[in-house]
């Protein structure tokens, strides 16, 4: 044991190996940093002066010293909050348009607006602007990135939205407070459109920035002159001026800005504010209706609202309580805490409208039309409830021909494009169009009207002066030697002049929209085979569609008219002695020119009133009367037709019902009781028992309604052919007389 543990224990101390050294090598020698090259020499010359720099520096958008950018100076959080900061900051402006929305208020003082505000990559690509209705327009170009805070804060849409916040069903009631976040009852208070919408006044009803009332009409966005409906078009986006220099190519007498005001076109020949002035300026035109509406507010508030009220356009919010009742808002009482607070619904709107017509001191260059839409309605509206103001000398629709608001250009609103066969006739540049395409019209063997030299175009406000006028030549109308009407034929008001030239007249031009869409050869080609006295599913109304006037008076030459086989009817009425549509009516306010009448007519029983007129001494309606207007003697041929149309449908077993503004007019009368049969979805169903002798009679029965200066056109071919349809019906014509 002894001997073991002193072997282990020699084991333990004995030295452990030691490994042999490694040779170290050196590190290599880095190769040396090479020299920066030499920054390039600046650009010759250097640029010291930003461009248009001056011009923005004297415009509103850098006006360091107005409330527009100093309103939050001296706020409780010193910020421009995030409702306000989108336009009323650089970085407002720029967060918007990148990420859709301003996160958090913008530290004040925030500067003007400066160059990086329009001039950003994001401001640059933006071409589209969402209003405050929810409503877009697309493909706007630069004139976006104005519209984008020129647009207002408020809309028909949030209006109404108020009102049913506030459960405000009662149009003349005050409705009662709604509790706020924090308990307290909050009454209605007033919507305030904000400032210089000149967006949504320039769309109209394609933005509804104004309050439209429901079941009304408006006009879209103002067609002005190509190249100057935009708002860079008009104005220098640098200065913000107006370029008045280019209003100066048709504003002759404008010198200045403030001479556009008393601006008027013959687009615009209507007496809106009812003053009997219809040459002083659209300007003054709004600023009569804006008078006459804020009379019926102040009327309204106190007789209805159960308070008086006061307007003051400098002092927020606008509205206040006319303590005294001296109709104006002095100093101490245009104050916040004195704000108006009986609104009513009806007050509510009229109030929006006021205000949104001062707002944008533009208005009556952006889209005068829509204004005037507005003010009239709301004061119509308010004088509803009051009937106190005399509205009977006001307008609020144009001329036909420029009443944008009217069905036969808001029709294809839903839709975005007026089809192909109704362009020609229901846009701006339809028929231009036509006539630079060599446009043709063909009435085909199913008895279908095609229209060549068109396609589907966007809806329009109305015609305008280049529809007629050609720019190329400036400012003649388009020359049309002659027209093709529905049935083929073809006709036309020129002449020969004293050298043997033809000449084409500028009515022409008329007929080529005013000749219908219908004829004797529509109706024969739909109905060939058909039983004339069997009632047919497939049978469809023909409609003439509306002013046929050239048709009417071009009579059989043209047969616009269905007539009747074996009966002969008169041609073209030359017997007048001015027979064209240029000589009796004004081109442009489509007014008769009654004063030229005067000199034939003195004495009818009312020279001014063309109904009250005739020259032919005959009894054609057999009661005794030879002094009355020849209209008279055909309306009694009219009223006699329908009521044969209505005794022949029922004995037929489907009684009908004609409503001249109710698409498809005629309509199924089931229970014969006078009001229209309807869908399960409310809708009035079309007459749909048509036999070939019934159509043809409903025909022209409606032509006669469609043409309203039919009486005057070609008097004996109207009383022709509704004799000949009352005839074929069986009714009574006891005691008529069908001209010769």
């Amino acid at each position: 044991m002894l001997l073991l543990g002193v072997a282990l224990a020699a084991c333990q101390s004995a030295p452990a190996p030691v490994a042999a050294p490694v040779e170290q090598k050196a590190c290599p020698t880095a190769a040396p940093c090479p020299e920066c090259p030499a920054c390039p020499p600046a650009p010759e010359p250097v640029v010291n002066v930003v461009p248009f720099q001056d011009a923005w520096a004297a415009s509103g958008h850098n006006d360091a010293e107005s409330l527009a950018f100093t309103d939050w100076n001296e706020a409780d959080p010193k910020e421009v909050p995030v409702a306000c900061a989108r336009c009323h900051t650089s970085a407002g402006y720029t967060e918007f348009l990148t990420n859709g929305k301003v996160e958090k208020g913008i530290p004040a003082p925030a500067g003007t607006i400066q160059c990086e505000t329009c001039h950003s990559p994001v401001a640059s690509a933006l071409t589209s602007v969402t209003f405050p209705s929810g409503l877009e327009v697309k493909d706007v170009g630069p004139t976006a990135r104005c519209m984008t805070c020129h647009q207002g804060r408020e809309s028909k849409v949030s209006v109404d939205k108020k009102l049913a916040d506030y459960n405000a069903t009662d149009l003349d009631a005050v409705p009662a407070p709604v509790k706020d976040q924090s308990g307290k009852d909050v009454p209605m208070g007033f919507t305030n459109i904000h400032y210089f919408a000149a967006g949504a006044t320039l769309f109209g009803a394609q933005a509804k920035g104004g309050y439209e009332y429901d079941g009304k009409l408006y006009d879209g966005k103002f067609r002005h002159t190509e190249g100057l409906d935009t708002c860079i078009g008009c104005h220098d986006q640098h200065s913000l001026k107006v370029k008045v220099e280019k209003c100066q190519l048709c504003h002759e007498n404008v010198k200045a800005v403030e001479d556009l005001k008393a601006a008027r076109m013959n687009g615009s020949l209507a007496d809106y504010n009812g003053n009997g002035d219809v040459k002083e300026g659209i300007a003054s035109e709004i600023a009569g209706m804006q008078d006459a509406l804020f009379k019926a507010i102040q009327e309204y508030a106190k007789t209805v609202a159960g308070s008086a009220i006061a307007y003051n356009t400098e002092a927020y919010p606008y509205f206040f309580t006319d303590i005294n009742e001296d109709g104006q808002a002095s100093e101490d009482e245009a104050k916040r805490e004195n704000s108006y607070k009986t609104w009513t619904p009806r007050l509510l709107k009229a109030a929006y409208n006021y205000q949104t017509s001062v707002k944008d001191p533009g208005a009556f260059a952006h889209n005068a039309k829509y204004i005037i839409e507005l003010l009239y309605d709301s004061t119509e509206d308010l004088n509803a409830k009051l009937g106190t103001i005399d509205m009977s000398k006001m307008t609020r629709n144009d001329p036909g021909h420029f009443a944008g608001d009217t069905m036969p250009f808001r029709d294809w609103d839903a839709e975005g494009e007026v089809p192909a066969g109704c362009v020609k006739c229901h846009t701006a540049q339809g028929l231009p169009t036509f006539l630079h395409n060599g446009g043709q019209q063909v009435l085909t063997k199913s008895g279908s009207l095609v229209i060549s030299g068109v396609v589907g175009l966007p809806p329009s406000n109305g015609f305008m002066c280049s529809t007629c006028h050609d720019e190329a030549n400036w400012p003649k109308r388009y020359e049309v030697a002659s027209v093709t009407f529905p049935s083929g034929m073809v006709a036309s008001l020129g002449g020969k002049d004293a050298d043997g030239k033809f000449v084409a007249d500028e009515s022409n031009l008329c007929i080529l929209c005013h000749q219908g869409r219908s004829s004797t050869m529509t109706l024969n080609a739909a109905l060939k085979d058909k039983e004339p006295e069997t009632a047919d599913p497939s049978i469809r109304f023909s409609n003439i569609h509306y002013f046929a006037a050239g048709a009417t008076l071009f009579g059989t030459d043209v047969k616009g008219a269905y007539e009747y086989e074996g009966q002969t009817y008169a041609g073209q009425n030359t017997k007048h002695p001015v027979n064209k549509c240029a000589d009796c009516h004004d081109v442009h306010a489509l007014t008769v020119k009654v004063d030229a009448c005067v000199t034939c007519h003195g004495g009818a029983s009312d020279p001014k009133n063309p109904e009250t007129y005739r020259m032919d001494p005959t009894d054609y309606n057999g009661n005794g009367d030879v002094k009355e207007g020849i209209k008279a003697e055909i309306d009694t041929f009219a009223e006699r037709l329908y009521a044969a149309i209505q005794v022949y449908a029922k004995e037929k077993g489907t009684p009908v019902l004609y409503d001249a503004a109710t698409y498809p007019y005629f309509l199924v009368d089931a229970n014969d009781d006078g009001q229209a049969d309807v869908n399960d979805k409310g809708a009035v169903i079309g007459y749909n028992a048509w036999t070939p002798t019934l159509l043809k009679a409903a025909y022209n029965y409606q032509y006669y309604q469609k043409d309203p200066g039919a009486f005057v056109h070609n008097p004996k071919y109207v009383l022709q052919f509704l004799f000949d349809s009352l005839k074929s019906l069986k009714g009574d014509v006891a005691g008529l007389t069908r001209p010769e």
